[in-house]
């Protein structure tokens, strides 16, 4: 995915803190981030559910009806878990954050299910 490592001490540090999520989702995130800020008219903070909306249109684009069962390869099972591979970042150091921004922020921005299986009908209808 696109180059984007991470330095081996900030990954030891990541998934020492967490290890639900593999190097693969933080990388996915970022770029999902980096593609967001890139289609603002100018850069600007990124809200929580603009980003976990980044994400689903990123996942969608890059695996189309695998989209889900690559996030939840990763882990991410719902919208929740971009907010805690956020704050997991946060904490150490990558991402900085607003005093408005709050892990729920990314609580139920989208029904996983729902919008995943829904592209998968579009692809491939029954």
């Amino acid at each position: 995915m696109n180059g984007v490592a991470f330095e081996s001490e900030i990954l030891e540090r990541l998934l020492e803190k967490d290890s639900r999520y593999p190097e693969k989702a933080y990388v996915f995130l970022l770029l999902s981030l980096q593609r967001v800020i890139g289609r603002l008219p100018k850069p600007r903070h990124v809200r929580g559910t603009e980003l976990a909306l980044g994400c689903r249109d990123l996942a969608l684009e890059l695996y189309g009806p695998m989209a889900r069962t690559v996030l939840e390869h990763w882990g991410i099972r719902e919208t929740s878990a971009f907010g805690d591979l956020v704050f997991n970042l946060l904490e150490v150091g990558v991402l900085s954050k607003s005093e408005e921004d709050a892990r729920a922020d990314f609580d139920a921005v989208f029904d996983f299910a729902e919008v995943f299986e829904r592209a998968a009908r579009r692809r491939h209808p029954a």
